[in-house]
C-alpha cells in the first residue's frame, strides 16, 4: 500500500512538474520582447538550446521532449520570431509550428544601380558588402545573357522579404533574380522580332526607367533612343555620364560641360551606339516600352520642369523648347540635349 501511494505522489510531482515547465510562463508581462532566430534545419533539441539561452525554458530536454509528444519535432519553422509576453513553452512550440515570423522587408524602386541597391539593403539590416559581393558574381543570369560581368539591370526592382539564413544577401539577390526571370521570360520570344538581345532591351531599358518617371512618356523616350540609334547619333542621356563618374567615385552630384567628354565607354556623349550595359534595374514598364516604342519620328526631349518632357522631331524645334523650357528660366544645364 505504502509503495503504491509513493508511487502515486511521484507520478503527481512528475506530472505537476511537467506542467509547470511546459504550461506555465517564464517570462513575465512586462519584460521586453525577445529575439529568437531559427536557421533552417535546426533541430529541436539545438532550438531548446536556444530557448535556455534566453531564459525561456529552464531544461532543453523538456522541449524537445515536448515537442516530440506533440507530434511537432519536424514541424518547427526557420525565421526570425518576436517572443512578447508571458509565453508558456507549449505556446512557444505552437507559434514556431504556424511560423509566426517577424517580417522584415526591403523595397527597391525602380531604376537603382546596384551600388544604390546595396545601400537600400544596408538600412533593412543586410550587409551592403555581402550584397554587392552576391550582386557581383553574373552566374545566375550567364544562360541568359552570356557577356554580363555582374547582375546590373538584372535584380528586378520590387518588395521582398528578408530570409533568415546564413547568407541573406545572398538569399536576396537570387530572389530579385528569379523575379526578373518570371518577367522577361514572357518576352523573349519578342526580342527576335525587334533584332534585339536580352542585354540591349535591358541596357536600353535602364536608359528609359532613368529618363523619365512617367509612364506614358515611356514608349516615346523609347522610340527617340531607337530613332537616334538608327541614324548613328549619339544618344547624350545624362544617366550614362552620371553612372560613369560614380563607377570612377567623382559624382558630386553635379554634371558640368567638361564631365560630357568624360572618357568611359559609358558616357553616350562620347561614344555612339548603347553603353555597354544596363546602368540601373528597369522595371516592368520601361522594358515593355522599349519592347513596343512608340510610332514617332522624334529626336530630342526635353524637360518641362514638371515632371514631363517636350518631344521634337528636328533641331531646331528642339532648340525653341529648351529656350522655352529651360534657358528663359535659367536652369538649362551644359549640355542639355534632352
Amino acid at each position: 500500500m505504502r509503495r503504491a501511494l509513493l508511487l502515486v505522489a511521484f507520478t503527481v510531482t512528475l506530472w505537476l512538474g511537467w506542467v509547470h515547465e511546459t504550461r506555465l510562463p517564464l517570462r513575465s508581462a512586462d519584460e521586453p520582447p525577445q529575439r529568437l532566430v531559427i536557421v533552417p534545419g535546426a533541430s529541436a533539441e539545438s532550438i531548446g538550446r536556444q530557448l535556455a539561452a534566453l531564459g525561456l525554458v529552464r531544461y532543453p530536454p523538456v522541449f524537445r521532449a515536448l515537442a516530440f509528444l506533440r507530434g511537432d519535432s519536424g514541424r518547427l519553422r526557420a525565421g526570425e520570431y518576436s517572443l512578447d509576453g508571458p509565453l508558456s513553452l507549449d505556446e512557444i512550440i505552437g507559434m514556431l509550428v504556424r511560423g509566426e515570423v517577424v517580417r522584415r522587408e526591403v523595397t527597391f524602386p525602380e531604376g537603382k544601380s546596384l551600388e544604390e541597391m546595396a545601400i537600400i539593403a544596408s538600412e533593412r539590416g543586410v550587409r551592403a558588402d555581402a550584397f554587392l559581393r552576391a550582386a557581383r558574381d553574373p552566374k545566375p543570369i550567364r544562360d541568359l545573357d552570356p557577356a554580363a560581368p555582374d547582375l546590373e539591370g538584372y535584380l528586378f526592382p520590387d518588395t521582398y522579404d528578408i530570409a533568415t539564413t546564413a547568407d541573406p544577401a545572398a538569399a536576396l539577390v537570387g530572389r530579385m533574380v528569379e523575379r526578373f526571370r518570371a518577367v522577361a521570360m514572357p518576352a523573349l520570344p519578342r526580342l527576335a522580332e525587334r533584332g534585339l538581345t536580352l542585354r540591349q532591351v535591358v541596357t536600353l531599358a535602364s536608359l528609359v526607367e532613368l529618363e523619365t518617371a512617367q509612364a506614358q512618356e515611356r514608349p516615346r523616350i523609347a522610340a527617340v533612343f531607337f530613332n537616334r540609334l538608327k541614324r548613328g547619333m549619339p544618344l547624350q542621356t545624362d544617366p550614362t555620364v552620371i553612372y560613369a563618374l560614380r563607377k570612377a567615385g567623382t559624382y558630386d552630384g553635379n554634371i558640368r560641360k567638361k564631365d560630357l567628354a568624360f572618357d568611359s565607354p559609358y558616357n553616350t556623349y562620347n561614344h555612339a551606339g548603347l553603353p555597354p550595359g544596363p546602368i540601373a534595374s528597369p522595371g516592368r514598364e520601361a522594358i515593355e516600352a522599349v519592347l513596343a516604342p512608340a510610332r514617332a519620328k522624334d529626336l530630342y526631349f526635353v524637360s518641362r520642369n514638371d515632371g514631363t518632357h517636350q518631344f521634337s522631331e528636328t533641331l531646331a524645334e528642339h532648340e525653341r523648347a529648351v529656350d522655352r523650357y529651360q534657358r528663359r528660366r535659367g536652369t538649362v544645364k551644359d549640355g542639355e540635349r534632352g
